[in-house]
């Protein structure tokens, strides 16, 4: 990693908070938004997939190839670890899946209806609101863990790269919108409170610089070639399988494969120049 400056450190540490924050414009939006029109949320949505997928392909899984090859010598056993780190990373994400019920998982996305309950007319009322209170909490605790591994692969590819940091951070924004909405409408219903419903939001996504601070400093002391080799593949293999399981799949939702496939090419092509922008610099 190069060597680390304050100036550098705060940099990478006020990308990953203001991604992490983003999940309140989701909750403003889930407010105060009157269109049935989510085209853009899903362009959006296939945006991010496409610059992660591409990152973590072209640039991040071969700084994990990169530092292990330095490590050990050998084209084939850096590859090789990096590969493994990088099924790491995505088994590690699949268990945090896995461990967390369905009926709260960020993952499970919500449909054009669901986002549209604040209508006056909406038929929340016949659910209980202890049941719908119950489920935003555990949504925003939910929201919380997966964003802890989120914000750790934000602030260290914002430290190793600014430009590839900047473009992450913005990409994981994006994606956190739909989360801030899947937090603040099932506890607006049960308490009638948006700027209690707001706060939860909003502190669902503080867990990504505070999962970037402890991320850091554990790892801080161990910091050397084996290190970033393991992280980098290990980032890489998160932000694929959040691309796919969860990017993809609500782009879908709110929209349609068109607008889908548009926004990941979108998000390839301006992840593409971005890096040849900065080599060129």
């Amino acid at each position: 990693m190069q060597d680390l400056s304050f100036e550098t450190f705060l940099f990478a540490f006020a990308l990953t908070l203001l991604a992490g924050l983003s999940t309140s414009i989701g909750a403003l939006l889930a407010f105060f938004s009157k269109s049935k029109n989510y085209t853009i949320l899903s362009i959006g949505m296939g945006f991010s997939a496409g610059v992660m997928i591409y990152v973590s392909f072209v640039e991040i899984l071969a700084k994990s190839k990169d530092s292990f090859t330095q490590l050990y010598s050998s084209q084939f056993t850096g590859e090789s670890l990096a590969v493994l780190a990088f099924f790491a990373g995505m088994a590690l994400t699949a268990f945090i899946d896995k461990v967390i019920p369905e009926d709260v998982n960020p993952h499970e996305t919500k449909s054009n209806s669901q986002l549209l309950e604040l209508k006056p007319d909406a038929q929340s009322s016949l659910i209980k609101n202890s049941a719908l209170k119950r489920t935003g909490i555990f949504t925003a605790l939910a929201i919380g863990i997966h964003n802890f591994p989120e914000g750790f692969a934000t602030f260290i590819s914002a430290l190793e790269d600014p430009t590839v940091g900047i473009t992450i951070a913005f990409a994981i924004a994006i994606h956190n919108i739909p989360e801030g909405m899947a937090v603040s409408l099932p506890i607006y219903h049960a308490t009638g409170n948006k700027k209690s419903a707001f706060w939860y939001a909003t502190l669902s996504g503080v867990a990504e610089p505070v999962g970037a601070l402890v991320g850091f400093f554990i790892l801080l002391p161990f910091m050397g070639d084996a290190t970033l080799g393991i992280t980098f593949g290990m980032v890489a293999g998160i932000m694929v399988y959040i691309s796919f399981d969860e990017l993809l799949p609500a782009a879908r939702v709110y929209g349609n494969a068109h607008t889908t496939i548009a926004g990941i090419t979108l998000g390839m092509l301006v992840m593409a120049i971005s890096l040849i922008a900065f080599k060129l610099i």
